[in-house]
């Protein structure tokens, strides 16, 4: 059996792909402290850094290919990474700055910022998906209230569309409003608010890509109640205006 075939990718039209998954690996395998991997329709992984595969207690990465989180993590992390994986698979729906609490090697637990967005080919269906996890290096005696602000970043991330106000947040993870802003910016170097702006604005995207709602819509959608205010803010962070936005996503 081929490499290819190994990796769960078919020869022939996808030769391309495994050309460029394979150079992917090797570049990340360089990079320590971040977690890469691609993953099939089934969410079977064909493809991982060195990092991974250490993480998992595995001896070579042969051992981890073909196989799914359910598989190699332990309760109830397989479970959640995998109805990420599912949401990220069934729905098309990119996972972005997702901060998570992942196992390290010899198994130590440890805090980092997980990206996940889905592989098409043509805009058809969803072929795959690709990530990366980022470590945040957190020192023993910070690492507490990471959980708490994890919480509050899911919270942004779920409730976008409706009033967010950083004193709120603050308290939701046990932090004061300094605390809560410092740590943002030490993580996302962002600001709470220039982070929920961020998470605003990559909301509308999705739907002006996904969908034919109109722009007083996508903006009621995302957490913007003034249409004007919202392609003001548009295009000082994408240089469009929503509608020329969308004209290029078509």
């Amino acid at each position: 059996m081929s490499e290819q075939e190994t990796r769960g990718i078919k020869p022939g039209d996808d030769a391309h792909d495994f050309i460029l998954i394979t150079a992917l690996e090797k570049l990340f395998d360089q990079v320590p402290d971040i977690v890469f991997f691609v993953k099939n329709r089934e969410a079977r992984y064909v493809s991982a850094n060195q990092t991974l595969v250490e993480r998992c207690g595995l001896e070579n990465k042969k051992d981890l290919l073909g196989k799914t989180v359910l598989d190699l993590f332990p309760s109830p992390m397989g479970e959640s990474y995998y109805e990420q994986d599912m949401e990220v698979l069934e729905k098309g729906i990119p996972l972005k700055d997702l901060l998570e609490l992942h196992l390290y090697v010899r198994g130590e637990p440890g805090w980092c910022i997980t990206n996940k967005i889905p592989l098409r080919r043509d805009e058809r269906a969803t072929i795959g998906l690709i990530g990366i996890s980022k470590d945040l290096q957190v020192p023993a005696d910070e690492a507490k209230g990471y959980r708490e602000l994890a919480d509050a970043i899911r919270y942004i991330q779920t409730h976008y569309a409706e009033p967010l106000r950083i004193e709120e947040l603050a308290r939701m993870s046990s932090l004061s409003v300094y605390q809560f802003e410092q740590r943002m910016k030490k993580i996302f170097q962002l600001t709470a608010g220039q982070f929920i702006a961020k998470t605003r604005i990559e909301a509308a995207c999705d739907r002006l890509r996904g969908t034919t709602k109109s722009m007083v819509e996508t903006a009621m959608d995302c957490g913007f109640y003034d249409q004007s205010a919202f392609a003001r803010q548009f295009k000082s962070t994408t240089g469009l205006t929503p509608s020329e936005y969308r004209a290029q996503s078509e």
